[in-house]
């Protein structure tokens, strides 16, 4: 029974029952093997629960690079998952688009209010794009390219443009000598201070929230991204992403001018888009921007620490878990940014201990507003106030 034990794996996770912890798991096995273990006196039962207890811990992986060769396993992307997700995405979004456009009739208020749940959709978008970036979505390379370029038209995103920030961004995330490049700009405690006084008020402006997650984000999809703000002298190819972006926009929105009017088209498309880019923004922040986080000088910095210590695990309910397509899992995404998005809660499923490493609840994100410095003695973000408390 023992060698029949050690053979069957794979179908069902089997659970120990004991005093000092009822829900740790032991080992991954079959329905039968579950069975033998239940039909085993309880002094051999206990001592099988124990091995297996054992074993499992010493196989979890104990840094974060070792974690790679299990987060490969589910790299794979499904065609059919994959279709489905961008038809469940643009059905409602192009219905609740109509319906904010037939709102105008009854009042303006209704239109807005059903922007908010399209504004999500179109977020919801952003994130499908951000996975054809990561070669992801798709198997072959040239379809999640081609997706991405065509989404980008919706998210006012240039796709080969962003695809390379967001690519440094991976590459340098927590790291404190290369700072600047698809991140939001933050500052040490010893930077700041020795600041003169114009350039302290220019920070504090930059990231109050009125900036960060109102004007900020309009900036950047609406006025920024409409040429390769970053890479202007990299080459034609970033030009022609931006610049194909911008007729793809303008062919987009001048069929919805022609079909509702010019009037129309603004008062229900601008209030989606700017809702969508603070949404995002906000996302964006939270994933990185918390107490806890991380970040290294060049002779520390590992680029997987960095990647799952220094993101964040933003647990959601249902169902925005599901709107923001798992986006919230991004300590896993940081560390594996090949699986593909709709497979990150099965990791967090099969590997429950991956759900205690930075999590972050709705709540606690809120207090996140006020984190606006890294403070280097203390290894944390802290608030203006508490950079110059003297204790």
């Amino acid at each position: 029974m023992r060698e029949g034990l050690t053979k069957q794996v794979g179908t069902r996770t089997a659970r120990a029952v004991s005093p000092a912890d009822s829900h740790v798991e032991i080992g991954v096995l079959s329905s039968d093997s579950i069975a033998c273990l239940h039909r085993m006196p309880s002094s051999t039962r206990s001592s099988w629960t124990t091995a297996l207890l054992d074993t499992n811990t010493q196989n979890r992986p104990a840094t974060a690079r070792e974690w790679l060769s299990v987060l490969a396993n589910y790299r794979e992307p499904s065609l059919t998952r994959s279709v489905m997700e961008i038809a469940v995405t643009f059905g409602p979004l192009a219905g609740l688009w109509a319906l904010a456009w037939l709102a105008l009739s009854v009042s303006y208020w209704l239109t807005l209010v059903i922007s908010i749940p399209a504004a999500v959709f179109l977020v919801r978008v952003f994130l499908i794009q951000h996975d054809c970036g990561h070669g992801t979505f798709f198997k072959r390379k040239n379809t999640n390219d081609w997706v991405g370029r065509a989404l980008g038209v919706f998210t006012l995103t240039p796709y080969d443009v962003w695809r390379r920030a967001h690519a440094i961004h991976h590459a340098t995330s927590g790291h404190l000598d290369k700072r600047g490049t698809g991140d939001i700009d933050t500052l040490t405690v010893a930077e700041y201070n020795a600041l003169p006084g114009w350039r302290k008020f220019a920070y504090r402006v930059y990231r109050s929230p009125l900036v960060l997650f109102g004007v900020g984000p309009s900036y950047l999809f609406l006025l920024q991204n409409r040429i390769p703000a970053g890479f202007m002298r990299e080459g034609w190819v970033y030009w022609a992403s931006a610049m194909a972006t911008n007729a793809g926009i303008a062919l987009f929105a001048g069929f919805l001018i022609w079909l509702v009017g010019a009037k129309s088209f603004l008062m229900v498309h601008l209030p989606i888009v700017m809702l969508a880019s603070s949404i995002g923004v906000w996302l964006f922040y939270i994933q990185h921007q918390f107490e806890d986080t991380a970040w290294d000088e060049e002779t520390v910095w590992n680029v997987h620490d960095a990647a799952l210590k220094g993101s964040s695990y933003y647990d959601l309910p249902q169902p925005l878990r599901w709107l923001t397509a798992n986006i919230g899992v991004h300590h896993v995404h940081h560390l594996y940014s090949r699986i593909p998005y709709y497979r990150l809660q099965q990791v967090l499923r099969d590997h429950p201990e991956l759900r205690d490493v930075k999590r972050i609840t709705i709540g606690e994100s809120i207090g996140c507003f006020r984190l606006k410095l890294w403070d280097e003695r203390q290894r944390k973000l802290v608030s203006f106030r508490d950079a110059n408390d003297p204790r």
